[in-house]
Protein backbone atom coordinates (compact mmCIF):
# COMPACT_ATOMS: atom_id res chain seq x y z
CA UNK A 1 0.00 0.00 0.00
CA UNK A 2 1.24 3.26 -1.27
CA UNK A 3 0.62 6.43 0.81
CA UNK A 4 1.01 9.98 1.13
CA UNK A 5 0.84 12.32 4.84
CA UNK A 6 0.59 15.79 3.33
CA UNK A 7 2.14 17.95 6.44
CA UNK A 8 0.99 21.43 4.65
CA UNK A 9 0.47 24.78 5.75
CA UNK A 10 -2.72 25.53 4.12
CA UNK A 11 -3.34 29.48 3.29
CA UNK A 12 -6.54 29.62 4.50
CA UNK A 13 -8.00 30.65 1.68
CA UNK A 14 -10.35 28.15 0.30
CA UNK A 15 -9.71 28.31 -3.24
CA UNK A 16 -5.91 27.85 -2.99
CA UNK A 17 -6.01 25.32 -0.72
CA UNK A 18 -8.14 23.30 -3.09
CA UNK A 19 -5.52 23.99 -5.88
CA UNK A 20 -2.80 22.64 -3.48
CA UNK A 21 -4.27 19.53 -2.58
CA UNK A 22 -4.94 18.58 -6.13
CA UNK A 23 -1.48 19.45 -6.96
CA UNK A 24 -0.31 16.75 -4.49
CA UNK A 25 -2.68 13.74 -5.44
CA UNK A 26 -2.37 14.87 -8.96
CA UNK A 27 1.32 14.13 -8.71
CA UNK A 28 1.10 10.81 -7.10
CA UNK A 29 -0.43 8.58 -9.87
CA UNK A 30 -1.94 5.17 -8.59
CA UNK A 31 -0.90 6.50 -4.80
CA UNK A 32 -3.32 4.00 -2.56
CA UNK A 33 -4.30 7.26 -0.49
CA UNK A 34 -3.38 11.08 0.15
CA UNK A 35 -4.33 12.52 3.53
CA UNK A 36 -4.59 15.90 4.25
CA UNK A 37 -4.71 17.73 8.15
CA UNK A 38 -7.74 18.68 9.44
CA UNK A 39 -9.58 22.02 8.09
CA UNK A 40 -6.90 21.83 5.46
CA UNK A 41 -9.21 23.65 2.86
CA UNK A 42 -9.65 27.25 3.98
CA UNK A 43 -7.73 26.34 7.69
CA UNK A 44 -8.22 26.48 10.93
CA UNK A 45 -10.79 29.48 11.86
CA UNK A 46 -13.48 29.00 14.96
CA UNK A 47 -13.47 32.57 15.17
CA UNK A 48 -15.64 32.73 11.98
CA UNK A 49 -16.23 29.18 10.39
CA UNK A 50 -18.80 30.46 7.95
CA UNK A 51 -15.70 32.67 6.42
CA UNK A 52 -14.18 29.78 4.35
CA UNK A 53 -16.98 27.02 4.52
CA UNK A 54 -18.14 24.88 1.78
CA UNK A 55 -20.41 21.73 1.43
CA UNK A 56 -19.90 17.90 -0.31
CA UNK A 57 -21.31 19.33 -3.56
CA UNK A 58 -19.14 22.73 -4.15
CA UNK A 59 -16.78 23.39 -6.14
CA UNK A 60 -13.93 23.09 -4.81
CA UNK A 61 -14.35 19.14 -3.49
CA UNK A 62 -15.48 18.52 -6.88
CA UNK A 63 -12.25 19.80 -7.60
CA UNK A 64 -10.12 17.15 -5.31
CA UNK A 65 -13.05 14.63 -6.78
CA UNK A 66 -11.24 15.05 -10.21
CA UNK A 67 -7.60 15.15 -9.17
CA UNK A 68 -8.62 11.63 -7.23
CA UNK A 69 -9.96 10.03 -10.51
CA UNK A 70 -7.54 11.76 -12.87
CA UNK A 71 -4.82 10.07 -10.76
CA UNK A 72 -6.58 7.03 -9.57
CA UNK A 73 -6.10 7.94 -5.93
CA UNK A 74 -7.81 7.98 -2.59
CA UNK A 75 -7.66 10.69 -0.15
CA UNK A 76 -8.94 12.15 3.04
CA UNK A 77 -8.94 15.87 3.57
CA UNK A 78 -10.33 18.20 6.11
CA UNK A 79 -12.87 21.34 5.29
CA UNK A 80 -15.65 23.12 7.10
CA UNK A 81 -18.80 21.77 6.26
CA UNK A 82 -21.84 23.96 5.99
CA UNK A 83 -24.51 22.18 6.67
CA UNK A 84 -26.93 25.09 6.19
CA UNK A 85 -29.14 27.47 9.57
CA UNK A 86 -25.84 28.77 10.12
CA UNK A 87 -24.55 25.60 11.70
CA UNK A 88 -21.26 23.96 10.74
CA UNK A 89 -18.95 20.83 10.81
CA UNK A 90 -15.10 19.76 11.12
CA UNK A 91 -15.59 17.19 8.68
CA UNK A 92 -12.91 14.79 7.04
CA UNK A 93 -14.52 14.04 2.99
CA UNK A 94 -13.42 10.44 2.31
CA UNK A 95 -13.18 10.24 -1.65
CA UNK A 96 -12.12 7.06 -3.38
CA UNK A 97 -10.01 6.81 -6.37
CA UNK A 98 -12.72 6.86 -9.17
CA UNK A 99 -13.22 10.49 -7.34
CA UNK A 100 -16.35 9.15 -5.70
CA UNK A 101 -17.08 10.69 -2.68
CA UNK A 102 -17.59 7.68 -0.29
CA UNK A 103 -18.25 9.73 3.26
CA UNK A 104 -18.31 12.77 5.16
CA UNK A 105 -16.92 12.24 8.50
CA UNK A 106 -17.85 15.62 11.43
CA UNK A 107 -15.48 15.23 14.33
CA UNK A 108 -17.05 13.73 17.27
CA UNK A 109 -14.95 14.90 19.98
CA UNK A 110 -14.73 18.83 19.57
CA UNK A 111 -11.24 20.35 21.24
CA UNK A 112 -12.21 23.40 23.50
CA UNK A 113 -14.24 26.47 23.82
CA UNK A 114 -14.05 27.26 20.40
CA UNK A 115 -14.36 24.42 18.82
CA UNK A 116 -17.39 23.96 20.75
CA UNK A 117 -18.92 27.01 19.57
CA UNK A 118 -18.12 26.98 16.31
CA UNK A 119 -19.18 23.39 15.35
CA UNK A 120 -21.71 20.88 15.47
CA UNK A 121 -20.16 17.30 16.63
CA UNK A 122 -20.97 14.21 14.72
CA UNK A 123 -22.70 11.60 16.06
CA UNK A 124 -20.87 8.44 14.20
CA UNK A 125 -18.16 6.99 13.12
CA UNK A 126 -17.39 5.47 9.93
CA UNK A 127 -15.79 2.49 8.57
CA UNK A 128 -15.65 3.84 4.93
CA UNK A 129 -13.86 1.41 1.54
CA UNK A 130 -11.25 3.61 -0.25
CA UNK A 131 -9.87 1.46 -3.28
CA UNK A 132 -9.23 -1.87 -1.42
CA UNK A 133 -9.01 -1.11 2.18
CA UNK A 134 -11.70 -0.27 4.68
CA UNK A 135 -10.65 2.67 6.45
CA UNK A 136 -11.69 4.39 10.07
CA UNK A 137 -10.92 8.09 9.58
CA UNK A 138 -11.01 10.52 12.73
CA UNK A 139 -10.08 13.99 13.47
CA UNK A 140 -7.45 15.42 16.01
CA UNK A 141 -8.84 15.23 19.37
CA UNK A 142 -10.86 12.21 18.71
CA UNK A 143 -7.37 10.31 18.87
CA UNK A 144 -7.14 10.90 22.49
CA UNK A 145 -10.06 8.95 23.39
CA UNK A 146 -9.63 4.70 22.74
CA UNK A 147 -13.53 4.48 22.00
CA UNK A 148 -13.49 6.27 18.39
CA UNK A 149 -10.76 3.78 16.93
CA UNK A 150 -12.38 0.91 18.89
CA UNK A 151 -15.33 1.15 17.59
CA UNK A 152 -14.14 1.65 13.95
CA UNK A 153 -11.99 -1.47 14.19
CA UNK A 154 -14.96 -3.35 15.44
CA UNK A 155 -16.85 -2.41 12.29
CA UNK A 156 -14.49 -3.93 10.36
CA UNK A 157 -11.88 -0.99 9.94
CA UNK A 158 -8.24 -2.21 8.11
CA UNK A 159 -6.36 0.51 8.51
CA UNK A 160 -6.66 4.02 10.90
CA UNK A 161 -6.31 7.42 9.44
CA UNK A 162 -6.15 10.93 11.45
CA UNK A 163 -6.32 13.83 10.27
CA UNK A 164 -5.25 16.74 12.68
CA UNK A 165 -4.29 20.18 13.37
CA UNK A 166 -2.55 19.49 16.58
CA UNK A 167 -0.88 22.53 18.29
CA UNK A 168 1.71 23.47 21.06
CA UNK A 169 1.82 22.47 24.24
CA UNK A 170 -0.10 19.30 23.31
CA UNK A 171 2.50 17.15 20.77
CA UNK A 172 3.33 14.77 23.85
CA UNK A 173 -0.35 14.00 23.93
CA UNK A 174 -0.98 12.99 19.95
CA UNK A 175 2.95 11.57 19.68
CA UNK A 176 1.77 9.00 22.44
CA UNK A 177 -2.48 8.76 21.39
CA UNK A 178 -1.23 7.75 17.89
CA UNK A 179 0.81 5.06 19.02
CA UNK A 180 -1.64 4.04 21.49
CA UNK A 181 -4.85 3.63 19.10
CA UNK A 182 -2.06 1.38 16.65
CA UNK A 183 -1.18 -0.85 19.60
CA UNK A 184 -5.03 -1.11 20.95
CA UNK A 185 -6.15 -2.10 17.86
CA UNK A 186 -3.44 -4.17 16.31
CA UNK A 187 -3.92 -1.89 13.39
CA UNK A 188 -1.90 0.59 10.46
CA UNK A 189 -2.49 3.71 11.87
CA UNK A 190 -1.51 6.77 9.71
CA UNK A 191 -1.30 10.21 11.45
CA UNK A 192 -1.35 13.39 9.51
CA UNK A 193 -1.15 16.56 11.20
CA UNK A 194 -0.45 20.13 9.85
CA UNK A 195 2.39 23.29 10.76
CA UNK A 196 2.48 26.67 10.72
CA UNK A 197 0.31 29.15 12.65
CA UNK A 198 -3.08 30.60 12.36
CA UNK A 199 -5.10 32.06 14.72
CA UNK A 200 -2.89 32.17 17.48
CA UNK A 201 -2.13 29.19 17.81
CA UNK A 202 1.22 27.02 16.19
CA UNK A 203 0.72 23.48 15.26
CA UNK A 204 3.18 20.91 15.48
CA UNK A 205 3.52 18.44 12.43
CA UNK A 206 5.04 15.15 13.71
CA UNK A 207 2.97 13.32 11.11
CA UNK A 208 3.74 9.73 11.12
CA UNK A 209 3.07 5.93 10.07
CA UNK A 210 2.52 3.51 13.31
CA UNK A 211 2.76 -0.48 12.56
CA UNK A 212 0.31 -2.22 14.78
CA UNK A 213 2.75 -2.96 17.21
CA UNK A 214 2.98 0.66 18.13
CA UNK A 215 6.05 0.98 15.96
CA UNK A 216 6.71 4.21 13.79
CA UNK A 217 7.79 3.22 11.03
CA UNK A 218 7.74 6.74 8.93
CA UNK A 219 7.76 10.58 10.66
CA UNK A 220 8.14 13.89 10.12
CA UNK A 221 9.08 16.86 12.07
CA UNK A 222 7.66 20.19 12.13
CA UNK A 223 8.63 21.93 8.61
CA UNK A 224 6.14 21.52 5.64
CA UNK A 225 6.67 18.17 3.85
CA UNK A 226 5.11 14.92 2.48
CA UNK A 227 5.61 11.62 3.66
CA UNK A 228 5.53 8.85 1.20
CA UNK A 229 6.13 5.42 2.60
CA UNK A 230 4.87 1.79 1.26
CA UNK A 231 3.67 -1.22 3.35
CA UNK A 232 1.17 -3.96 3.67
CA UNK A 233 -1.52 -4.06 6.20
CA UNK A 234 -1.96 -7.09 7.88
CA UNK A 235 -4.30 -8.66 10.39
CA UNK A 236 -3.57 -9.11 13.93
CA UNK A 237 -1.60 -11.91 15.50
CA UNK A 238 -3.94 -14.47 17.19
CA UNK A 239 -2.42 -14.05 20.67
CA UNK A 240 -2.80 -10.15 20.22
CA UNK A 241 -6.04 -9.61 18.69
CA UNK A 242 -7.15 -7.71 21.44
CA UNK A 243 -11.04 -6.67 19.70
CA UNK A 244 -11.84 -10.75 19.89
CA UNK A 245 -9.57 -11.32 23.42
CA UNK A 246 -10.84 -9.24 25.28
CA UNK A 247 -13.10 -9.94 27.99
CA UNK A 248 -16.85 -8.38 28.10
CA UNK A 249 -18.43 -10.51 30.95
CA UNK A 250 -16.74 -8.70 33.62
CA UNK A 251 -18.24 -7.03 36.13
CA UNK A 252 -16.54 -3.62 38.08
CA UNK A 253 -16.27 -4.73 42.24
CA UNK A 254 -16.25 -0.91 44.13
CA UNK A 255 -15.06 -1.06 47.36
CA UNK A 256 -15.06 2.23 49.14
CA UNK A 257 -14.36 1.73 52.80
CA UNK A 258 -16.05 5.23 53.67
CA UNK A 259 -18.98 3.90 52.17
CA UNK A 260 -19.49 0.90 54.10
CA UNK A 261 -16.55 -1.45 51.54
CA UNK A 262 -17.79 -3.25 48.86
CA UNK A 263 -20.68 -1.89 47.33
Amino acid sequence: MNVALAQLDPEADLQRDCETACRAIRTRPEFDLVAFPELFLGGYGTEDPGRNSTTIDSPELGAVSAACAESVCAAVIGFTESLGGGRYANSAACFGPDGRLEATYRKTHLFGAGERAAFTAGDSMHVVRLGDRLIGPQICFDVEFPEPARLMTGGGAELLVTISANMEPYAADHRLAARARALDNRLHHLYVNRVGEESGHRFTGESCVIDPGGNVLAELGDEESVLELEFEPAAPAPDTDYLHLRRQDLKVIVQDNANGGEA
